[in-house]
């Protein structure tokens, strides 16, 4: 299983349709609070609307700013979904041109700039780690250690006493179950895995 995606960067994308235009703005965030924050800084109060969405997480919301109800909003965020990206806002701001759209237009520029923009985006993996305690056998040190690193385990501290290795350690969520069924085939079941945090950035 591969790590949930996120924005590596603010991405902007712009359309015309029947003369209104659409500007698209996107960026990685890690709370309701910078969501709408950023909301705040790139909203443009001469536009006619300024319509977002974003999902962090379970975490999601979205407006209309005034356009028909579930006209942009909700396009918006589903392009997010779409996408298929966590930790995501879009701002799609509008200046009309003069020609009403009509609903489904509105759905199809508001969707299609949000769309787009996150498209044509650079990505990175979002990855949250399990914080964990492993103890071995001294005998069984090497292969475990090899083992972490083959499941992007980092090391956050070791100890020694007379029953072996004590390691305090952090791997990828997605690695976690692996990680507990091959130390137990590795070691028949001599080695203890203890996770001591929930899943975190």
């Amino acid at each position: 299983m591969s790590a949930a995606q996120t924005l590596a960067a603010p991405a902007r994308f712009e359309l015309e349709a029947k003369r209104s235009r659409f500007i698209a703005q996107a960026r990685h965030v890690d709370s309701p609070e910078q969501a709408l924050a950023w909301l705040r800084e790139v909203s443009d109060p001469q536009a006619t609307h300024n319509c977002w969405a974003y999902r962090i997480g379970a975490d999601y919301r979205s407006s209309d700013d005034g356009e028909p109800g579930g006209s942009a909003g909700r396009p918006i965020l589903a392009a997010i979904e779409g996408q298929g990206l966590d930790e995501v806002m879009v701002v799609v701001t509008r200046w009309y041109g003069g020609t009403n759209l009509g609903v489904g237009g509105l759905v199809r520029a508001y969707g299609g700039a949000a769309a787009e923009c996150l498209r044509t985006a650079r990505r990175r993996d979002i990855i949250r780690w399990l914080e964990c305690e492993l103890a071995c056998g001294f005998e069984l040190a090497g292969a475990v250690h090899a083992l972490l690193d083959t499941l992007d385990a980092q090391k956050l501290g070791e100890d020694f006493d007379e029953n072996g290795l004590h390691l305090r350690l952090r791997v990828p969520d997605y690695n976690g179950d692996l990680l507990a069924t091959r130390l137990r085939d590795l070691s028949r079941g001599a080695a203890s895995l203890h996770r001591i945090e929930t899943p975190v950035e």
